[in-house]
């Protein structure tokens, strides 16, 4: 029997950073771009250690600090399959966007890595 490749938005998001390695020749910008580590299985006294030093519920997964047009940055939500942010990344994805950031949620690294593409370009209308 054949596997078949089902993504998980831990690799979907290794191959927006694993372009954007290989595409920061032509988008100098992307070297800066980072991941939030705001997910993941932890301890509740190693939970409750990171909520203490800022961790916060909601951040979007990567940030690119470049600004363009209006924007002063991009931030990106990755979802896989028929996944939606959860209320509190909602919450997170506004308020970026009323303080003049461009702030989307994209399923799968093709949408992201498009994303990130038109908004250097400054073609992204968030």
């Amino acid at each position: 029997a054949k596997a078949i490749y089902k993504p998980d938005e831990a690799a979907e998001q290794e191959a927006v950073f694993q372009w954007a390695a290989l595409n920061s020749g032509k988008y100098p910008e992307l070297e800066f771009m980072y991941h939030v580590a705001n997910e993941g299985k932890r301890t509740a006294r190693y939970g409750a250690e990171l909520k203490r030093m800022g961790l916060k519920n909601g951040v979007p997964d990567i940030c690119l600090p470049a600004p363009r047009g209006t924007y002063h940055g991009l931030y990106i939500e990755m979802k896989v399959g028929r996944n939606t942010p959860t209320d509190s990344q909602a919450k997170y994805l506004e308020f970026l966007t009323a303080q003049g950031y461009c702030a989307v949620w994209c399923v799968g690294a093709n949408n992201a890595i498009n994303t990130i593409k038109s908004y250097l370009k400054g073609e992204l209308q968030c």
